[in-house]
């Protein structure tokens, strides 16, 4: 392969990425001048590439969407990853995507070198997909639409069902999208509520990009992932657990496995005060009852219940009784 050629393939892989690329960043890339670049994106666009050029402090050159999808070029982790993910085809809850996803695959294992076919084979041989559960679909137009607005930092408009069925118009800037278990969700600035909101993409409808652009807010969280989490946990009902637990704090550490059981605090040698929260009571009371010590529960009265309710029925359990506890 000439160095022309060779050049011309490497620059096109860089204005592959959507991003405005300076002259100047690109020459530097390249290791060659401002005015080489010029020439090779004529080159480009000879051979069909709609390659823009944008003027000012900001501008630079982008690949544009053209008539035709040209060839992707793409290094060997990026193929891999591309075939993996079509073999997962993205936890089968986006409506639709299955039969696009097999029809794509089909195309890039057909292309792909030997040794990379072997890597894909190997991990979809290694690995069983989850059975769907019936549950809500996306759109994967809404999805493209999404990115698409998030990228171009551009305001959008769609209509939202709430958990309760009530339906709203809203007016966002869209900041991320986040897959978290087998649901995407939108986090995005409400611009009607002036405050930060997520959004369950599957009740989500009729989005519209207004073409206006929004400078980028600073998010109240680390990055998107734990906005959503947070959101998500305070969402849920916490319950918050003390227990006296009459044995050494070691041992009771070493029974509960590690201190995302909670942490234990040492009261003398012979006891120890038990912290931890669950949103299950279930799990709380079984913590307890495994550890296989004597303990009092401090708080909360509903875990005092739980064990009385729970203690009942392994009591009649164990005497043989069938009788109605009510």
């Amino acid at each position: 392969m000439s160095e022309t050629s060779a050049r011309l393939l490497n620059l096109l892989s860089l204005l592959q990425t959507p991003r405005e690329w300076p002259g100047r960043e690109l020459a530097e890339r390249l290791g060659v001048t401002s005015r080489t670049i010029r020439r090779d994106i004529e080159r480009l666009r000879d051979l069909g590439y709609p390659v823009h050029a944008t003027m000012g402090a900001e501008g630079g050159y982008r690949l544009a969407a053209g008539t035709a999808m040209p060839p992707l070029l793409l290094d060997d982790e990026e193929a891999v990853a591309i075939a993996v993910g079509l073999r997962s085809t993205a936890g089968h809850t986006i409506a639709g995507i299955e039969e696009a996803s097999v029809r794509a695959l089909a195309k890039l294992e057909q292309v792909l070198p030997a040794r990379l076919r072997r890597r894909v084979g190997t991990l979809g041989t290694a690995t069983v997909p989850m059975p769907g559960d019936g549950g809500p679909t996306v759109d994967p137009e809404h999805l493209t639409v999404l990115a698409a607005a998030i990228t171009n930092h551009e305001r959008l408009r769609f209509r939202y069902r709430a958990g309760a069925g009530a339906v709203s118009k809203r007016l966002v800037e869209p900041h991320r999208l986040v897959a978290a278990g087998r649901r995407w969700y939108l986090v995005a600035y409400d611009n009607d509520r002036e405050d930060w909101r997520i959004f369950r993409v599957d009740r989500l409808s009729e989005p519209f990009p207004t073409g206006v652009r929004a400078t980028p807010r600073e998010l109240p969280a680390a990055d998107a992932g734990a906005y959503v989490r947070a959101r998500m946990q305070g969402m849920t009902r916490t319950h918050r657990a003390v227990a006296t637990v009459y044995a050494p704090a070691a041992e009771v550490a070493a029974r509960l496995g590690g201190p995302a059981a909670g942490e234990v605090e040492a009261l003398d040698e012979a006891s120890c005060r038990w912290h931890s929260t669950s949103e299950s009571l279930e799990w709380l009371a079984m913590r307890l009852a495994l550890l296989g010590r004597e303990f009092t529960v401090d708080e909360p009265p509903e875990l005092v219940a739980y064990l009385r309710e729970m203690g009942g029925r392994v009591s009649r359990a164990a005497g043989g009784s069938a009788a109605d506890p009510s």
